[in-house]
């Protein structure tokens, strides 16, 4: 039997089949996922804790180890790495291929709440897990400056206006802020002026404890409603601080801003990013698992110059980093490397066939069999 019959018998029905599935790769090539590795979904999960003021050595032995001791009797786990820097530690907890994320979240959440007790007491939050995925690195960062603003302003402009319209856009999984810090006041103790007073650091702790407070009262009951009541003694600048009383002695009283110098701050001082020499607001962006980077980056740069009007006329907006500078260039070089291929081809099949009617048969089969792979 002749497979090739029944082509050849109708040469019309052929040519449409040939240009049917031409049309049918090129529209699959143009929808090809585009990445720089696979989104293979890998059993990962990450513990964050935070210890604000800790040392590296602190947050190993009194964070990381007992974090690790409860972690360690989770079934299915290939590796536990911590990594401690001041004020934090992260474990980084490895599984097995087989093993299913949603089973191993809860057992490592479980993990957490088996070592609570031999966490220190004094911790601002409880540690907590997010799912890591190697594939989720961001794909672009962007730097917003200025000459004129302070950093808190800038950070504002990008949290209202530019992240916002950015996580809107259609592959974009993760909008981050860095270089921002939370507004914060600062109290600087001094150590001869709390002599003097017969008072010490504990005393002034207790004291601004007590003084920014948010505490429930109870509640009023009617017949068709109950209203809660609470007290709200929050302070929220250095000048309301300066004004808490540590000490009265008859017409004598002793605030905080006798013995301390009270600044507005930010809440950790040895944070902050910078593009060059100036303080910068770092903007990165991650794409969600499966989506084309190189669409989802075209699709931010198209939506910067539209955002930008929006911001204020001193801040300055600039790319930092794009992840698909080098995977547009090994895309450009595959197209290439294609291109030649089938030159090359073509080539072969007429130097040694030496006729042209076999060449053009090559030139029509070649790509028809590409485009029938991509189909």
């Amino acid at each position: 039997m002749n497979i090739s019959a029944p082509f050849i018998r109708r040469p019309i029905g052929t040519a449409l089949l040939g240009i049917g599935l031409m049309v049918a790769g090129i529209l699959s090539y143009r929808a090809l996922p585009v990445a720089p590795i696979p989104s293979i979904p890998v059993p990962a999960i990450v513990v964050d804790a935070n210890q604000p003021g800790a040392d590296p050595a602190t947050m190993a032995s009194t964070i990381a180890a007992p974090l690790e001791r409860e972690i360690g009797h989770i079934p299915g786990i290939d590796d536990v790495t911590s990594i401690n820097a001041t004020g934090a530690s992260t474990v980084i907890i490895l599984f097995s291929v087989d093993r299913d994320i949603n089973g191993a979240a809860h057992d490592v959440q479980a993990a957490i709440n088996a070592a609570i007790p031999n966490l220190p007491s004094d911790l601002p939050a409880r540690p907590y897990y997010r799912e890591f995925n190697p594939a989720s690195r961001p794909v672009l960062t962007i730097a917003l400056t200025s000459k004129t603003r302070d950093i808190g302003d800038i950070y504002d402009s990008a949290n209202t206006i530019l992240a916002q319209r950015l996580a809107q856009v259609p592959g974009v999984a993760q909008v981050q802020l860095d270089g921002g810090q939370s507004p914060a006041v600062r109290i600087r103790t001094n150590p001869a002026s709390l002599a003097a007073a017969g008072l010490t650091a504990a005393d002034v702790y207790q004291a601004v404890r007590t003084a920014n407070s948010l505490a429930p009262l109870g509640a009023i009951e009617g017949a068709d409603q109950s209203t809660m009541l609470a007290v709200n003694g929050q302070l929220h600048n250095a000048a309301a601080y300066r004004s808490i009383i540590l000490k009265s002695s008859g017409k004598t009283i002793l605030r905080l801003g006798d013995v301390a110098q009270v600044v507005d701050g930010v809440a950790n001082t040895r944070l902050a990013a910078s593009d060059g020499l100036q303080p910068a607001i770092l903007v990165t962006i991650t794409k969600t698992p499966f989506a084309n980077v190189i669409k989802t980056v075209d699709g931010v740069k198209r939506v910067l110059p539209q955002v930008e009007k929006f911001l204020p006329a001193d801040i300055k907006l600039s790319i930092l980093t794009d992840r698909t500078t080098t995977i547009r260039a090994s895309v450009a070089d595959i197209q290439l490397t294609m291109g030649i291929t089938i030159a090359l081809v073509l080539a072969v099949v007429l130097i040694f066939m030496g006729r042209i009617v076999p060449t053009i048969a090559a030139f029509v089969t070649v790509p028809l069999s590409i485009a029938g792979t991509l189909a």
